[in-house]
């Protein structure tokens, strides 16, 4: 039997915290410390009977643990993940990689001077539903991909914003929320050459935005649109469709991602697909409707033995920071276009 790999937690929040109940069922790993400045922390520490640190950095000195998942606030994730790497912990880090490209650059380059991986939790990528969607597209089961409809719309309750930063620059519904669906585009469709988008803040008021309309043009020459809104009474979003996460009511029946294709089309995350009997029929012919199949699991558990993995050095991670980056570079290049009514080209970004 190999020994478990020893890992820290950093941030115990809420998703430091399903971390933790993914984690104490794995035999691959064992929960060594939590660490967070907020001393209530002490007591999620000593529920799962480990070290508690307030300083992660002490920790890391005392340890040495083998990995570390890294959940603490978002302008926190690169410096923390540096000091991590310099200590020899591979990292499992929270999304977003980074606040700004500047800073993931330097994670990058740090990652590869010491031969140390980082994961980066886009944890819906691990999600099997998502796995057979991409397989299928990869098949040609839609011939040549066209055209994608992206739904994120969903009201966010006014408590939700008690909290003094969800209401400042920087924490609106790009970088909290559309990154994730940002990033699964970029997955199932490949790398976008150009976006146009509007965004506002009309509803709240707030210094970000709480709607966006967003164009994507990939370099494959598909289009795409994504529209998404934290203040609308509406069912079409991964949270509420996709049942990934049980806090929020499922509306099993709403797709949040419809991809149509030159051979048929696909909804998300039902993964029904429409296609027609004979290659050359058209809209005088009835669609034939099947229904996909996959194997449900957690897509949390699933990133952290994938992790395990990566810590092993058996498999290279399947977000790196590198591809991470290139998520944000996305959501930067939305928010230029935006502010300045012009298309925009996100920021090349590569190991160097």
């Amino acid at each position: 039997m190999r020994e478990p790999v020893s890992i820290a937690l950093i941030g115990a929040g809420v998703m430091g915290r399903q971390h933790l109940a993914y984690l104490q069922g794995l035999e691959g790993a064992r929960l060594c410390a939590v660490c967070d400045p907020d001393p209530a922390a002490a007591a999620v520490a000593a529920e799962q009977g480990v070290a508690y640190f307030a300083d992660y950095r002490q920790m890391l000195e005392q340890l040495r643990p083998a990995a570390v998942i890294v959940a603490n606030p978002n302008s926190l994730h690169v410096s923390t993940a540096l000091d991590c790497l310099a200590a020899g912990a591979a990292v499992l880090l929270e999304k977003p990689v980074g606040v700004d490209l500047r800073e993931v650059r330097r994670l990058v380059a740090a990652s590869a001077a010491t031969g140390v991986p980082v994961l980066v939790g886009h944890h819906r990528r691990h999600n099997p539903l998502i796995a057979r969607a991409r397989q299928l597209i990869e098949e040609g089961a839609l011939g040549r991909l066209v055209t994608v409809t992206a739904l994120w719309q969903l009201r966010k309750p006014d408590s939700y914003f008690d909290i003094p930063w969800r209401r400042e620059a920087g924490a609106g519904l790009l970088l909290t929320n559309l990154i994730h669906d940002l990033d699964l585009l970029r997955h199932l469709c490949g790398e976008v050459s150009q976006v146009q988008a509007f965004t506002s803040n009309g509803v709240r008021g707030f210094a970000n935005e709480d709607s966006a309309a967003i164009l994507l043009q990939f370099a494959n020459g598909a289009l795409a649109t994504l529209t998404g809104s934290d203040a609308v009474a509406a069912p079409w979003s991964w949270e509420l469709d996709s049942g990934e996460n049980p806090v929020y009511p499922r509306q099993a029946d709403q797709p949040c991602y419809l991809l149509a294709g030159t051979q048929g089309a696909l909804s998300i995350p039902q993964l029904r697909r429409w296609h027609y009997a004979e290659a050359d029929a058209g809209w005088h012919q009835p669609l034939q409707q099947s229904q996909e199949t996959f194997e449900s699991e957690p897509a949390l558990r699933r990133q952290l033995e994938h992790f395990i993995q990566v810590v092993r050095r058996e498999v290279a991670p399947l977000v790196s920071a590198l591809d991470a980056g290139r998520t944000l570079a996305l959501v930067e290049a939305i928010r230029e276009a935006a502010e300045s009514g012009r298309r925009c080209a996100p920021s090349l970004l590569s190991e160097s």
